[in-house]
């Protein structure tokens, strides 16, 4: 099996050679691009397995890269690399679509912790048993990784995907923040809670008919969220 494919969009060459090399010390295989228009077009020949983004690129600014990435493609992860200390550039990025972000300067133990539990949670679904989950006209396949409303297919990124697969297939149960945290995200996010806010208000504009009165996500008050049929 050949190894995974991560494509790191950075414009320090010293910070791309440095996690470069740290990828490849752990076996993927890592390219690096150093402006956000040449990142497109080798996601768009050779898709990659996983993006790492820095969001200050010269030109197309890494959320501008995201942005048309979603647009492109919902199911590459990308990981955000920023050297802001903002929850703002956090919640921004989160909202456009990136699955994670980590902050500069960062251990190299934690990028790869990080990108490892996100390929892994992608590997894991995408080998889960064939099932269909419908809810009315909302039909979410576990297997193909797919949503459709209506018959109308959805885009959702792989971490919205996943969260929405973990709570649609066990409806009625709530779930805390820290527990989605947790089983999502496949390690302890610090206490982040508001990750998984930002994507439960993404996914509510994706797949309720009324995103301000949903009927599928509902909040839990004080603890966090849970499918309802």
């Amino acid at each position: 099996m050949p190894p995974p494919r991560i494509l790191i969009v950075e414009d320090d060459p010293a910070i791309a050679a440095f996690v470069q090399t740290a990828l490849e010390r752990e076996g993927f295989a890592a390219e690096v691009a150093q402006r956000g228009e040449t990142a497109l077009e080798r996601a768009e020949a050779a898709p990659p397995d996983l993006i790492l983004l820095d969001l200050m690129l010269p030109g197309l600014d890494g959320l501008q890269v995201c942005q048309a990435i979603r647009r492109r493609s919902a199911y590459i992860p990308v990981i955000m690399l920023t050297a802001k200390d903002d929850d703002v550039d956090k919640i921004v990025g989160l909202e456009i679509g990136a699955d994670d972000y980590i902050t500069k300067p960062f251990k190299t133990r934690e990028l790869i912790a990080r990108v490892r539990a996100i390929l892994r949670l992608v590997h894991r679904s995408a080998e889960s048993a064939s099932r269909c989950l419908r809810f009315g006209a909302l039909e979410v396949n576990l297997d193909g990784r797919t949503v459709t409303r209506e018959g109308q297919l959805i885009g959702l990124t792989p971490k919205e995907f996943d969260l929405l697969a973990l709570l649609a297939s066990n409806p009625g149960r709530v779930f805390g923040r820290d527990t989605l945290l947790e089983k999502v995200w496949g390690y302890d996010y610090a206490g982040e809670s508001r990750t998984v806010d930002v994507h439960v208000q993404r996914l509510r504009q994706k797949i309720e008919p009324n995103p301000s009165e949903p009927q599928f996500l509902v909040t839990v008050r004080n603890i966090g969220y849970k499918f309802e049929r």
